[in-house]
């Protein structure tokens, strides 16, 4: 199978697509490090970000074509980037499940961008508000995940999965 999280930045879209990938013993293939290897290139403006998920997308064909799932962990905020993931799944013939996060708490999710180092990886909170202001609602069929919640979201993940 194929697994697509999606979410803005910080709120642990990759802490759970990890946990997830363990727990399947799959392969997670997070889009970030390879749109910083494009841009230390000289790829930088939009071309790098649709093609890192054009590279992320041609190493999922790879090893969903050895028969292993894969957990993708990407933003994914425009619905050109999640189509990658339909389009792939639908060539390797695999279910698509994708896992949307977010972090219903403004103030904790603010806390959560706040406390990292900001760099290309990690976004300072104003430029997390302008990409929720680009970001395209997700429609189809999904699981959402608040990680504000008390309680672990990865039995409902998993449990989603199956």
């Amino acid at each position: 199978m194929l697994v697509a999280f999606a979410g803005l930045p910080g709120v642990g879209k990759t802490t759970l697509a990890l946990r997830v990938g363990a727990a399947l013993r799959a392969p997670v293939l997070p889009v970030d490090p390879v749109e910083q290897a494009l841009g230390r290139y000289g790829l930088v403006g939009d071309v790098p970000g649709m093609a890192a998920y054009g590279a992320v997308a041609g190493l999922a064909e790879v090893q969903l074509g050895l028969g292993l799932s894969v957990v993708v962990d990407a933003v994914n905020p425009v619905a050109s980037a999640r189509g990658l993931w339909h389009d792939l799944a639908e060539r390797a013939g695999v279910p698509l499940r994708v896992v949307e996060v977010h972090c219903g708490d403004e103030a904790e999710h603010r806390r959560r961008v706040e406390a990292r180092q900001p760099d290309q990886h990690h976004p300072t909170w104003e430029q997390t508000l302008l990409r929720r202001a680009e970001y395209e609602p997700l429609i189809g069929p999904r699981l959402v995940v608040d990680t504000a919640l008390d309680t672990d979201p990865m039995p409902g993940i998993l449990a989603y999965l199956r």
